[in-house]
């Protein structure tokens, strides 16, 4: 790498808005590459901010940092990786399609317990919390209802 064309992490770091620590953790990833000068400081080609603006770009897509990986390892064979972008892209999609079914269930589910207590109002036993919360059968409470607790990956 020329010494002209060498930028150091703090300047990737401001021409990407990404944060100096992260760009060290995308190389500790292997997504990003860089060379030690001799004076220990990373130096990185200019196109090292193409390719962390490429990352984030494939992160607000819903692509994990594993998959923007598997990505690059494609391009950097030399292959065109669209195909398999798009083979990700349709697994996402079936992914949330099935988050989405589960969501509506839950909210189903609260909209039940909801009704249900304003008709009933439970009252409170000895060393109830909640009285709502407790009529909630511990069953339902670890599958059906905590699935919509989940994060959408």
């Amino acid at each position: 790498m020329a010494i002209a064309t060498r930028l150091k992490i703090g300047d990737v770091a401001k021409q990407t808005g990404v944060a100096v620590g992260a760009l060290r953790y995308y190389e500790s990833l292997g997504l990003l590459s860089s060379e030690r000068g001799d004076n220990g400081y990373r130096y990185y080609s200019p196109e090292a901010v193409h390719q962390v603006q490429f990352i984030k770009k494939a992160q607000a897509l819903g692509f994990s940092l594993g998959d923007v990986g598997d990505v690059l390892n494609v391009h950097q064979r030399g292959d065109v990786p669209c195909e398999f972008v798009q083979s990700l892209l349709q697994a996402k999609i079936q992914q949330l399609e099935a988050q989405i079914q589960q969501m509506m269930a839950f909210k189903a589910d609260l909209e039940d317990y909801r009704d249900r207590w304003a008709e009933s109002h439970p009252r409170p036993q000895p060393g109830d919390i909640c009285p709502l919360i407790e009529t909630v059968p511990l069953g339902a409470a670890e599958s059906s209802l905590s699935v919509g607790l989940e994060p959408v990956s």
